[in-house]
């Protein structure tokens, strides 16, 4: 009977407890609290009808984003994304959660760290901030995180090292490209992790065993990664020093060194000695003042940029043929220009490229023109005039003319009119704008891209002359952001560089994508490669590297595991952009790309079909209700 009477009384004490725990406001009133200052601090201009007051329970009312466990009285997610929050991330407050498992916070604008104090949300397993503007280190107590599956901080500015998360054995996924992470790659358990990407930071070193887990597009756009699956391997580790050999060593190689220092004093002398004397000669001479070609060559890359010296000191006397004499093509802006208005104007180097250096030069009459400075392209004189001149027969609207030209045997310069709003690789990689070149600008960049290139191809065809090195930064932007193809016709058909070639065999020999051997040929259809690259640019939003073979090889492999949409911008996918539409165009990507250069569509059935895409997508947008 007293048996019977303890249950009786323990059922009806659980019962009691039952009670009291449905009654309960879930999470305490400090956690409410600290929960409403976490949101105070991150979404200061909050909609009214978000919730998150004092006066409310998260579980129960409905707090935007928040939700709970089947028990609604503690918080399970917190999901924040695409709300446009501008604020900090106050995570001592978001972690008086009890037990909260997801925090998403992806595609806003957040600024500042994200705070040591993380670490206090020990049962978080998925971390997304993606797409935000968090800067300073990434904090070291994210290892303490046991319990963490998928860590997404991608599209940020983290700086400094990757936190060590190899004793997080269970994580899934760990995403950090496009910040400013800096130092070598800790080490992960590659054999667990389903997702892993660390391109575009600052990265050095070598790259860990991945276990063939892993290709190189997880690692591109870090110069100072070396290592398999990229193609630089690592230099050779310095043999280990013996034990008490410092001394020994310290003495010899200070004494190899006062041999050195002696070595290169006496040399410096003599050719210091060299040099007065021949400067008493120069001096000596008549006309003194023109130079070498290689002399003045070199001295004028050691210019100071911008200053009130022109860049460019060529010699005006090299064959005593008036070889120094600038070819002005029809351009009203440049009718007068003379070679000696270049000499004197200040030039800016811009930077150097496979073809030569780049400068902008500013005109007395406030003009600014762009000059592009060639080296070691053996054509001459007369070859190269007729080129210039054949390519200023074929004008398109969307092709930059040369406005003039100049050609020795080691210099020749081509003149045009400077772009003051960039090049296409500029406005994808590095503008602030860039959430404004949305989808229907790169679709019309790419038509009207497409539309040039095979109006100079049919045009120049007779000639042999392709554009040879088509890329982003070679579509620069004119006033009115209209696509500009520049430098058209500058690479040498006939002696194309070796290096291309060596890694297209390797990667053919590999049955990679993409190839075909480039010629004088075929060098049209490697222009429709480098046009399929740019498509594949304007898709994916992604850098390219190593002629475009990376960037190839990776949307292959996407397509053939059947991740298609995983390709695209996300800046493209977060508009809204056609799915159709996108696929639509990269397909003629990958028909451009084809491995085989007979395969590749010429570059009119290319703009056709693009001109479809475009005209099927501006006419469902305008039968939109």
């Amino acid at each position: 009977m007293s048996v019977m009477r303890l249950r009786v009384q323990l059922m009806l004490i659980l019962k009691i407890i039952f009670l009291l725990l449905s009654m309960a406001d879930g999470e305490t009133t400090e956690a409410r609290d600290a929960l409403v200052q976490f949101i105070e601090k991150l979404a200061p201009q909050r909609g009214e009808n978000w919730g998150w007051n004092r006066s409310s329970d998260p579980c129960k009312s409905g707090w935007k984003g928040v939700t709970c466990y089947s028990d609604l009285a503690t918080i399970k997610k917190i999901v924040l994304d695409e709300l446009n929050l501008t604020g900090m991330l106050d995570a001592a407050s978001l972690c008086s959660t009890k037990a909260l498992m997801v925090l998403s916070l992806n595609s806003n604008n957040v600024v500042g760290t994200l705070p040591d104090e993380i670490s206090k949300c020990r049962h978080l397993t998925h971390v997304y901030l993606h797409g935000n503007k968090f800067s300073g280190s990434l904090p070291g107590s994210l290892s303490r995180l046991s319990n963490l599956k998928r860590v997404d901080v991608s599209d940020n500015g983290f700086s400094g090292g990757i936190p060590d998360m190899s004793r997080i054995s269970g994580l899934l996924t760990f995403l950090a490209d496009n910040n400013q992470l800096s130092g070598e790659i800790p080490k992960f358990d590659f054999s667990n992790l389903e997702e892993f990407n660390v391109s575009n930071n600052n990265l050095s070193g070598p790259v860990p065993d991945l276990g063939g887990r892993f290709n190189g597009t997880s690692f591109l756009g870090n110069p100072g990664l070396c290592g398999k699956p990229l193609p630089n391997a690592c230099p050779p580790s310095p043999p280990a020093r013996k034990k008490g050999s410092s001394k020994k060593d310290y003495f010899m190689y200070s004494g190899y060194a006062l041999i050195g220092i002696i070595i290169v004093s006496l040399v410096a002398f003599k050719l210091i000695k060299k040099g007065k004397t021949n400067s008493k000669k120069n001096v000596a001479k008549k006309g003194s003042q023109v130079t070498g070609d290689k002399e003045s060559s070199t001295s004028s890359e050691s210019k100071a940029v911008g200053g009130n010296r022109s860049e460019f000191s060529i010699t005006s006397a090299e064959s005593g043929r008036g070889s120094s004499s600038l070819v002005v093509l029809s351009s009203p802006m440049v009718n007068e220009l003379k070679f000696e208005d270049l000499l004197r104007s200040p030039a800016e180097l811009l930077g150097r490229g496979r073809n030569g250096s780049l400068y902008k030069v500013t005109l007395n009459e406030g003009v600014t023109l762009a000059v592009k400075r060639i080296r070691d392209w053996y054509i001459s004189r007369d070859d190269f005039k007729k080129r210039m001149q054949r390519i200023d027969q074929v004008k398109h609207p969307n092709v930059l003319p040369v406005v003039a030209f100049y050609c020795s045997s080691q210099e020749k310069l081509l003149v045009y009119e400077f772009q003051e709003n960039g090049s296409l690789f500029r406005l994808l990689h590095e503008s602030k704008n860039r959430q404004s070149f949305d989808w229907g600008s790169r679709l019309a960049l790419a038509s009207k891209i497409s539309a040039a290139l095979a109006y100079m191809h049919e045009g120049l065809q007779a000639d042999g002359i392709a554009h040879g090195n088509l890329k982003s930064s070679n579509i620069l932007l004119s006033n009115e952001m209209e696509p500009l193809i520049s430098e058209y016709g500058l690479a040498d058909a006939d002696n194309q560089d070796q290096s291309f070639l060596a890694q297209l065999d390797s990667f053919q020999e590999n049955n990679s994508p993409p190839g075909g051997i480039i010629s004088s040929n075929n060098a049209f259809k490697t222009d429709t490669y480098s046009f399929g690259i740019i498509l594949l640019e304007l898709l994916t939003g992604n850098v390219v590297q190593n002629n475009g073979f990376d960037l190839a090889r990776w949307v292959n492999s996407a397509i053939r595991e059947e991740w298609t949409v995983e390709v695209f911008d996300k800046a493209l996918v977060s508009e809204g952009a056609s799915e159709e539409s996108m696929v639509s165009l990269l397909q003629v990507a990958l028909k451009c790309i084809d491995i085989s250069s007979a395969a590749r569509p010429n570059m009119r059935e290319v703009a056709g079909i693009i001109n479809t895409i475009r005209e099927h997508e501006e006419k469902s947008i305008s039968s939109d209700p």
